[in-house]
């Protein structure tokens, strides 16, 4: 295979007890609309995937931890041979939680940590305590020897606090730290004007390449700005070194910055498979075709993987194989998931 899985997220429930300003799915904590897919249907879920391959699989959400059944499903995907890692918000992390889930082998845990205090992430979670909940799941987990890696989301109202939200993950004993630049879809369509700016969006870019370079304890990548790729470039050629960024690693195999529907793509409630967390057009659906029909002949999947079919300065942009603009980024601001990513200031040699 060209392109094989390696990460799937699956959205096991769209439940939550955080009702957070840029969710993708749009939680609640009641959803009448997207039912939790059975625990039956769970399984077979499960099985169809690892008749084709063995992908890491993120158990997600909403918040997985609210599934009476979470740790049979996770159980269940263990047996099967795939690495299970959960995506939680921390809040419902508790000793009983972090013994069973040594029991059932979750290999890591994502927490979401927005802001370096209660004022900024309480804020963004819409809900008082959800700042000392992710602390103690973090102090939780560490106890309990379980890795974990905090995913940590920015807007124009966080973005000045960058720097304390990496010092403080690091302090908590993170195994990695990622710093998402929104995409909005879902809850947070209704902040794009809250969206970092280009000539901002650069220069968190060209922090996170210095800071980078001298770390050796946490692993770091931004994620959701593929550009970063062509600023690693751009910079080691400039200042003439060859230092390999373990975030380059990521981008292996023949994909690049974007790796949407290349190397990953999300499960959701409903069955439908998407290219990544925050694209929202469905490639087909697990209820109606096999997992390996999808990833393999669906035509969204095979335009996305054709780089020379990129439009606008993608197109024509000399850094389309190492990064390719976020397609979904794209498609939700561009409603065209071929076009060019708009939140990119570079202007490519062949278009100046």
């Amino acid at each position: 295979m060209q392109f094989e899985p390696k990460w799937i997220a699956w959205e096991i429930t769209r439940r939550c007890n955080l009702r957070c300003i840029h969710c993708r799915s749009s939680s609640e904590e009641i959803v009448k609309e997207h039912p939790d897919p059975s625990k039956e249907e769970c399984f077979r879920t499960i099985d169809d995937i690892t008749s084709y391959a063995k992908p890491v699989l993120v158990l997600t959400g909403g918040e997985p931890l609210l599934r009476e059944d979470f740790f049979e499903i996770a159980a269940y995907a263990n047996s099967k041979g795939l690495r299970v890692c959960l995506a939680t918000n921390g809040t419902l992390v508790s000793e009983e939680i972090c013994k069973k889930l040594k029991e059932v082998e979750i290999k890591m845990v994502s927490l979401s940590l927005d802001g370096p205090n209660e004022e900024v992430h309480d804020n963004f979670r819409q809900q008082k305590g959800a700042f000392q909940g992710t602390i103690n799941a973090a102090k939780l987990l560490k106890k309990y020897g379980i890795p974990f890696l905090i995913n940590s989301s920015f807007t124009k109202r966080n973005q000045e606090t960058i720097p304390e939200v990496y010092k403080l993950a690091k302090e908590l004993g993170a195994t990695a730290w990622y710093m998402f630049m929104i995409v909005p879809t879902g809850r947070a369509e209704e902040l794009l004007n809250e969206l970092i700016s280009q000539e901002d969006y650069e220069k968190i870019l060209n922090w996170h390449y210095d800071m980078e370079k001298g770390e050796k304890d946490i692993l770091v990548r931004p994620t959701c700005a593929p550009q970063y790729y062509r600023v690693i470039f751009e910079r080691s050629k400039k200042e003439g070194e060859k230092f390999e960024r373990r975030s380059l690693k990521f981008s292996t195999g023949g994909a690049k910055g974007c790796v949407a529907g290349q190397l990953i793509c999300l499960i959701n409630v409903d069955g439908d498979v998407m290219p990544c967390s925050y694209f929202s057009l469905p490639a087909g659906n697990i209820k109606k075709q096999s997992f390996r029909e999808i990833w393999e002949n669906s035509e969204l999947f095979k335009n996305l993987r054709d780089f020379s079919s990129y439009k606008g300065r993608c197109g024509v942009c000399e850094y389309v194989n190492v990064c390719g603009g976020c397609r979904a980024r794209a498609y939700c601001i561009k409603d065209d998931y071929m076009e060019e990513d708009p939140y990119c200031k570079y202007i490519p040699r062949r278009a100046r």
